[in-house]
């Protein structure tokens, strides 16, 4: 795995997630302004509805320029031999599964894909992520969801 190449997918994922948000925005904001959205009666709140829906689509854009920011910086993390904010992270589970990880800062869950691998974008804050942080390679770590207890080791650490 490069994880330069890698962090090129992922700012092309990031780029297309903010051209998603700024095209929803653009539809939300086409619809709260539409004369047919006007009110009719005090009962009418299509219009008020299609403007709260903007509102939250523009914020949407807001928060896609702040995370692409906040990658932009994660980027330019020192490689470690911890996993941190930053860290390409590859874990073997109990069942001989490996998988691919980014440790970053925001958009838990997002999946980019890269050569033939896919890797899921995972933040401090979740489960897996608070397991991993800090942990180095040939780790094990014990994670438990709902009542399950999974171990894992890292076997790379980019």
């Amino acid at each position: 795995m490069n994880k330069t190449h890698f962090i090129e997918h992922l700012r092309f994922a990031l780029a297309a997630q903010l051209e998603t948000a700024k095209s929803a925005a653009k539809t939300a904001h086409d619809a709260a302004t539409h004369e047919e959205n006007v009110a009719e009666n005090k009962y009418d709140t299509l219009g008020l509805e299609a403007a709260y829906l903007a509102q939250g689509q523009a914020q949407r854009v807001n928060e896609c320029y702040l995370s692409i920011q906040q990658f932009e910086q994660s980027f330019k993390e020192v490689i470690s031999d911890k996993v941190i904010v930053g860290a390409l992270v590859c874990v073997e589970y109990e069942t001989g599964a490996q998988a691919w990880f980014y440790m970053g800062p925001n958009a838990g869950g997002l999946i980019v894909e890269h050569k033939q691998y896919q890797v899921q974008v995972l933040t401090p804050h979740a489960p897996l992520g608070k397991a991993l942080l800090n942990k180095r390679c040939d780790d094990e770590v014990t994670l438990s969801i709902a009542g399950k207890s999974q171990q894992l080791t890292i076997i790379n650490l980019l």
